[in-house]
């Protein structure tokens, strides 16, 4: 349980307490869509089987775009062979056929030691998972299962610090807070290897593995309660020095005044297509249509 404090004179609500729970982003639509919740953060955009459901269970949202962030793909600080990874070898790592067959280094690149693989990663309920097996596979949801998953990304931290042969992905913020026994691959899409950064993000360089995230927002329930939308507009307007905090990037001021917009004008549905759109870059996400 939380406190938020409201520093807004005219805002008629004080002190909001806020009841929270990690459960993925997966697993925090499946509350979401059957009204269990008002609010559900997520890293990847609502899917489609998540819109039937919500449909179904008459639960109108906002989507509301909240931040970027660089799903970065770490190795132990010893490992010294892996400086830089092309899309292709991490395809070769990660996808179906890979499973029970690729289990040494030198299966991803003849240079690489003869040394045995050991994978962590995000559960099936992730959205971060959801989005690199988009990025990386080509493919939603397509991913070798022989790895260790967790939904904690302190597992995988802890797995990775303590294996030199280890390989892991989350996403940047929780990296930030580790980097000390952590070392950050380079990321090759074509141009060369480019490390996971607010710059590398912001330029556009970073890619395929940036991304939004975002609020979703139940509409009646924030119609009905004051409260809520005040809470959520309160978020809005603290958003570029929260999510700085949490490590992640900041959107413009633009978009976050066209989500203060959205929900000050109840406007529900999602600008996507009901899956993770790989690429999607700070400058395509202000071109988005701004009516849902």
């Amino acid at each position: 349980m939380e406190t938020y404090k409201s520093e807004a004179a005219n805002q008629s609500i004080k002190e909001l307490k806020i009841e929270g729970e990690f459960s993925g982003t997966g697993g925090g639509f499946q509350k979401f869509c059957a009204g269990e919740t008002d609010i559900s953060a997520a890293s990847r955009p609502i899917s489609q089987e998540e819109m039937a459901t919500c449909k179904n269970n008459e639960i109108s949202y906002i989507e509301l775009p909240i931040a970027f962030d660089a799903i970065t793909v770490v190795v132990n600080p010893n490992n010294n062979w892996s400086e830089t990874l092309t899309v292709e070898q991490l395809k070769t790592l990660w996808e179906p056929a890979a499973e029970n067959q690729v289990g040494q280094w030198n299966q991803v690149d003849s240079s690489y030691p003869d040394r045995p693989l050991t994978l962590y990663g995000p559960d099936q309920l992730s959205g971060t998972y959801d989005y690199f097996t988009k990025a990386i596979v080509g493919e939603t949801g397509a991913s070798r299962q022989d790895y260790v998953k967790s939904m904690d990304d302190e597992v995988l931290v802890t797995g990775v610090s303590q294996d030199p042969n280890a390989i892991a992905y989350f996403g940047y913020g929780y990296y930030q807070q580790h980097q000390d026994k952590l070392k950050a691959v380079a990321i090759d899409n074509g141009n060369g290897g480019v490390l996971p950064s607010p710059d590398t993000v912001e330029n556009e360089e970073y890619a395929p593995l940036s991304r939004p995230l975002f609020l979703y927002v139940n509409a009646k329930r924030a119609q009905e309660n004051p409260a809520l939308e005040i809470f959520v507009e309160y978020y809005l307007n603290k958003a570029p020095e929260l999510v700085a905090e949490a490590g992640y990037i900041p959107l413009p001021e633009d978009v976050y005044h066209i989500a203060k917009v959205h929900l000050q004008q109840f406007d529900v549905g999602s600008v996507f297509e009901g899956s993770p759109q790989v690429g999607l870059t700070i400058s395509d996400l202000m071109r988005q249509p701004t009516k849902f």
